[in-house]
């Protein structure tokens, strides 16, 4: 256990619980531990951006970072919540698999799923990663973001398999077919070999990005003929999830 780190992670909480900024010795007799200590804590934590000092006494107290995650997690909690009928609606549909991710920089990370009950179907993890630019959720969220966003995937994109897009021309391309669909289909798995997908994003209040719904399975069952019959279905769901968050869309 990394005593140090604890230490920390007392003083945020002191912090955190305090109505009013603190000094190093209220501190240091609050938290049994000696001045030298809390001003090493402190220093380490202002130089992270975690918290700054007050003038003119030279209290503490919390900046908004702490409130930034955590509003992170609370936004990604309210959308699992409020996806889960949408999505629920759509295993049922498809009888596929069906996915909730959001993007984390050059990822997408799965928040939730519906598992479908073929035997034979796509298997994601809650929690994992993937790389955003060889999923159908990861395009439909990058197809929401500037073209700049892109030029990150520059120089770094590694094949999976014999489809992966590897050139930044291939993916700016899938992403104005994306655009332009209001969806993104991916036929041939880019990312796993056989699965084939289709995804649709999810927009906040503020017409933001907040995540995409994706369905998958194996493309042994579901052709490019199956994908385009079940866009429409993908698309309504993320209305649903959007509509849900407060969207309002400008027809």
């Amino acid at each position: 256990m990394d005593k140090a780190f604890i230490k920390g992670l007392r003083l945020i909480e002191a912090l955190a619980l305090s109505d009013q900024p603190r000094g190093v010795t209220d501190l240091a007799n609050a938290l049994g531990l000696t001045k030298s200590n809390v001003h090493r804590l402190l220093a380490t934590l202002i130089a992270q951006g975690y918290v700054r000092q007050v003038p003119p006494q030279s209290h503490y107290e919390l900046t908004t970072r702490i409130w930034e995650l955590g509003s992170h997690v609370i936004r990604r909690m309210d959308l699992t919540r409020i996806a889960r009928p949408a999505m629920a609606r759509l295993a049922e549909q498809t009888g596929e698999t069906v996915h909730l991710s959001v993007l984390d920089g050059s990822e997408v990370v799965y928040l939730d799923k519906i598992e479908s009950a073929h035997h034979i179907r796509a298997h994601t993890s809650v929690g994992a990663r993937a790389p955003a630019y060889t999923v159908a959720t990861g395009k439909a969220m990058l197809a929401q973001m500037p073209d700049s966003y892109l030029d990150r995937f520059e120089g770094r994109m590694q094949r999976y398999t014999d489809t992966t897009r590897t050139t930044l021309a291939e993916l700016r391309e899938d992403i104005r077919i994306a655009r332009e669909q209001g969806h993104a289909l991916v036929p041939e798995g880019e990312w796993r070999e056989g699965i084939a997908a289709c995804a649709c994003a999810i927009l906040n209040r503020s017409g933001e990005l907040a995540g995409a719904i994706g369905m998958s399975g194996p493309d042994s069952r579901i052709k490019r003929k199956q994908l385009r019959e079940i866009a429409p279905l993908v698309m309504e769901a993320a209305r649903a999830i959007s509509l849900a968050l407060g969207y309002a869309p400008r027809d």
